[in-house]
C-alpha cells in the first residue's frame, strides 16, 4: 500500500472495494431454506443469527446485511435474497466459507441463520533476500554478506473484529525501509464512513535513473544511498452503497537523490536533487462483480483524479486522470470472457523522468515483462477467454485438524488471451523505440485459484517483436 501518487510503486488501488451485488437467483447449495407448511406468501423475519465470527464483531457483519429483524420479506424472493446476503459476507475476505438457513418457526416467523468458517488473521512474513539482480553478481561481490535484506513483514487483517487492516514492514541490510499501513472500511454502526493512513520511510543504494533502449538502468552505491523517499498520507473512505466506494486522500512526499543521479540524468528530477509535494487524490470504485480473487461475471469500474502540488518553486504542477473498466462475462459450458480498458493522461508543463512511468509496471501488455515504456499518456486493452478444466472444491489435508487450513478449494482454468497497449510520448528518447507505437501480445495460460484469494498463473505469451517466453504471475491480470 502506498501513497496515491504515479511513482511506479504509487499506482492505482485496484480492486478496492470489499462487497457484490446481489444476484437474480440462488446459485449457491451453501444457502438452504426450511418453508413454511401452508404459509402466506410473505413472512416476518424473528431473527438473525451469527455464528461462527469469534474475532468478527456481531455489529461488523449486520451491517454489510440488507436484512433486518421485523422486515418483512415475499418468500418468493428468498433464495435470491439470502444469496446475496451471503455473497456480502463472503467478499469482506474475512471467512473460508458462509452458508445461510432460513427456517420457519411455529408462528410462521422466519429465524435466519449465518454460519462462517473465519480464516486466520495474523500473517508475519519473513523478508530475507539479497540486494543485487541475481545470485551469482550477489556472489562475485567481495562485501556480499552486506548486501543482505532482511526482516519482517506483518500483516493482521480484520483488526479488532471490525474488518480493519493493519500492516507493517520492518526492513533492514541494503535497502532499509520502515512503514505502517492502517485501513478501516467503514466506522460507526452503519459502516458508511472509513478512515485510512500510512507513513513511510525507504532508503535505497540502487535507484533506476534513465530507460535506455526500453530497459532501466540502474545506478549503485556502496557508500551512499543513491534515493531516499518519506511520505505520509491520511483520508477518507466514504461507503455511498454496497458497491460504490469513494477515497478521499492527501498525502505528504520528501523524495532526494545523490547529485550523481542528477548528473546522469537532469530530468530525473527537472534538475533537482530534491522534491517536496503534496498530492490531492480522489479515487471512486464501483465494483459489482461476483468474486474477488477470479471474477467470472460482472464489472467493475475505477476512476482516480489527481492534483499535484510541488512545495519546491520552479517545479509545475501535476494533474492526473486514470480510468479502468472491466468486464465479465458467462458463456455457459464452463466458458467465461472477459476484457478490460485502462488508460491514464497526465496534464503538466513538465514531466519529470519519475513520474514518466507508463507500461511495464502495473499496467502491461503482456510479453513484454522485460521493457518498460515511459510517457505521458497510455492505453490498454486486455481480452481473454476461459475455460474451467477442473474444480475441486475440498482436497483434504491428511494429519490436520485445524479446519482453516485442512482443506483447500483448488480451480484450474485454460486462458487464451490477447494485449494491446499504446504509450503517447511527446520528448520520447531516440534510443527507445516502444513509445509512439502499437505494442500487442497473444498467449494461452494455465490459471490456478486456491484459498486465500491466491492465483497463480503460467504464461506462454509471443509479443509483437516476434519474442516468446514463458511467463509467471500470482494474479489475475484483468
Amino acid at each position: 500500500m502506498a501513497g496515491p501518487g504515479l511513482a511506479p510503486a504509487d499506482t492505482l488501488p485496484l480492486r478496492a472495494t470489499r462487497a457484490l451485488p446481489p444476484v437474480v437467483a440462488p446459485t449457491d447449495t451453501l444457502v438452504r431454506i426450511l418453508p413454511c407448511v401452508g404459509a402466506a406468501p410473505r413472512a416476518r423475519v424473528a431473527a438473525v443469527l451469527l455464528v461462527g465470527n469469534r474475532v468478527t464483531r456481531d455489529r461488523t457483519l449486520r451491517a454489510e446485511l440488507n436484512i433486518r429483524e421485523g422486515d418483512t420479506l415475499d418468500l418468493a424472493d428468498l433464495p435470491a435474497r439470502l444469496e446475496a446476503n451471503r455473497r456480502r459476507l463472503f467478499n469482506l475476505q474475512l471467512f473460508h466459507t458462509v452458508l445461510v438457513q432460513a427456517s420457519c418457526q411455529g408462528n410462521g416467523q422466519l429465524v435466519l441463520l449465518f454460519v462462517v468458517q473465519e480464516r486466520f488473521y495474523t500473517f508475519p512474513v519473513p523478508i530475507f533476500s539479497i540486494a543485487d539482480r541475481n545470485f551469482r553478481a550477489w556472489l562475485d561481490r567481495p562485501d556480499r554478506w552486506r548486501r543482505l535484506d532482511y526482516g519482517i513483514h506483518l500483516t493482521r487483517n480484520n483488526f479488532r473484529g471490525r474488518n480493519e487492516e493493519l500492516t507493517a514492514n520492518l526492513q533492514l541490510g541494503f535497502n532499509p525501509k520502515y512503514e505502517l499501513f492502517y485501513e478501516a472500511p467503514g466506522l460507526g454502526r452503519a459502516r458508511r464512513v472509513g478512515v485510512g493512513g500510512s507513513i513511510s520511510f525507504s532508503q535505497s543504494r540502487s535507484v533506476d535513473f534513465r530507460t535506455v533502449a526500453d530497459r532501466l538502468l540502474s545506478y549503485r552505491a556502496d557508500d551512499a544511498f543513491p534515493v531516499q523517499r518519506f511520505y505520509a498520507s491520511g483520508g477518507l473512505r466514504l461507503r455511498h452503497t454496497v458497491q460504490l466506494l469513494t477515497a478521499l486522500d492527501v498525502s505528504y512526499h520528501r523524495e532526494q537523490i545523490l547529485d550523481s543521479v542528477n548528473f546522469y540524468n537532469p530530468a530525473y528530477f527537472l534538475g533537482r536533487t530534491q522534491r517536496e509535494y503534496f498530492d490531492f487524490s480522489v479515487i471512486t470504485t464501483l465494483n459489482q462483480r461476483n468474486t474477488f480473487a477470479y471474477p467470472l461475471t460482472g464489472q467493475y469500474a475505477q476512476g482516480l483524479l489527481l492534483h499535484r502540488r510541488f512545495l519546491s518553486p520552479g517545479l509545475p504542477a501535476l494533474t492526473a486522470l486514470r480510468l479502468v473498466y472491466d468486464h465479465y462475462f458467462a458463456l455457459g459450458h464452463g466458458f467465461y470472457y472477459a476484457f478490460e480498458v485502462n488508460g491514464q493522461i497526465r496534464l503538466t508543463r513538465a514531466l519529470a523522468y519519475a513520474d514518466a512511468r507508463a507500461l511495464g509496471n502495473d499496467a502491461l501488455v503482456r510479453g513484454y515483462d522485460a521493457y518498460v515504456v515511459d510517457g505521458r499518456h497510455y492505453g490498454l486493452v486486455q481480452q481473454g477467454l476461459s475455460y474451467r478444466l477442473f474444480k475441486a472444491s475440498e482436497i483434504h489435508l491428511a494429519g490436520i485438524e485445524n479446519l482453516k487450513i485442512n482443506t483447500i478449494p483448488v480451480v484450474a482454468y485454460l486462458n487464451l488471451f490477447t494485449d494491446a497497449g499504446y504509450v503517447v510520448a511527446p520528448a520520447a528518447l531516440s534510443e527507445n523505440q516502444l513509445p509512439n507505437h502499437l505494442l500487442r501480445s497473444v498467449g494461452l495460460g494455465l490459471h490456478l485459484v486456491t484459498y486465500y484469494d491466491r492465483v497463480f498463473t503460467l504464461e506462454y505469451t509471443r509479443n509483437g517483436l516476434g519474442q516468446a517466453g514463458f511467463f509467471f504471475r500470482s494474479s489475475f491480470p484483468i
